[in-house]
């Protein structure tokens, strides 16, 4: 299959080389910054970098918009799509509906739409095996969705049918997991910085802690520290060393009235 991409940030800089190697041609690579899509297009076979969204002569049978949610209407407007052309976002949170909207819009070209989500967070740095990523596709019509199961199954072992409010509910517990949990390891990294302590002898114990909650049936039945046990003395004395850190205090406090609320459950 031709496929060309819109967008050569992370999802795109991985999904296009999981397709590639899985024996598919990625045709063109948009990006409004040009030099992001060379630097895309030099990872590829035979990838043509544009910084044009007009795709009416392209052999494209399937454009993917690897863009921010914030930037999808932008996009779509500009496209220029190619005849018998699908095209699908990679979003977590869009619906199905909106894309099929905006492609009514502002194209003249009549074309099939979806949705091809991979779950995961991506960095172009880090090699990432694809064939672990949950891929969540969702189409208007079910020939578009076998197609799309079928592009899924073809470089991922985990590849789920999902309805858009499915999939907008996933996106939510993803935040959680995902962008919450790395946020509050900045949180410790920072304390420990600012008594010059490393990070390092945190790792252990982070470890242990995923590795517990993965392994377990509801990771609030492996939930243990201070709040776990409703020790509010412990608690109290943490509070008054963050007293320095506000917001971070207010984060400590309400996480922790959470933990004993669930515990209580």
């Amino acid at each position: 299959m031709f496929i060309s991409f819109v967008g050569a940030g992370n999802v795109a800089w991985h999904l296009s080389q999981a397709l590639e190697q899985a024996g598919h041609h990625i045709a063109e690579v948009y990006s409004r910054d040009l030099r992001n899509a060379r630097l895309l297009a030099k990872q590829l076979y035979d990838t043509q970098p544009v910084a044009d969204l007009n795709f009416a002569e392209s052999e494209a049978e399937l454009i993917i918009l690897a863009v921010s949610d914030d930037a999808l209407a932008a996009v779509v407007s500009q496209l220029v799509l190619p005849e018998n052309c699908t095209v699908v976002h990679t979003s977590g949170t869009k619906s199905l509906e909106d894309l099929r909207q905006l492609v009514a819009l502002y194209s003249d070209i009549s074309a099939q739409v979806g949705v091809f989500y991979p779950l995961q967070t991506f960095s172009k740095t880090v090699e990432i095996d694809f064939s672990e990523i949950p891929l969540c596709v969702e189409a208007t019509d079910r020939p578009t969705a076998n197609l799309l199961i079928d592009l899924a199954h073809q470089i991922s072992n985990v590849v789920y049918l999902m309805s858009s409010e499915e999939r907008r509910v996933l996106h939510v517990a993803a935040v959680f997991a995902c962008n919450f949990s790395n946020h509050l390891l900045a949180i410790s990294k920072r304390i420990l910085d600012a008594e010059q302590l490393e990070f390092d002898l945190l790792k252990p114990l982070i470890n242990e802690t995923i590795r517990k909650a993965l392994n377990a049936p509801d990771p609030a039945a492996v939930q243990t520290g201070p709040a776990r046990r409703n020790d509010r003395q412990t608690m109290h004395q943490h509070l008054d060393y963050l007293h320095q850190f506000p917001s971070w205090q207010g984060l400590y406090e309400l996480l922790s009235d959470d933990i004993v609320r669930l515990g209580k459950s």
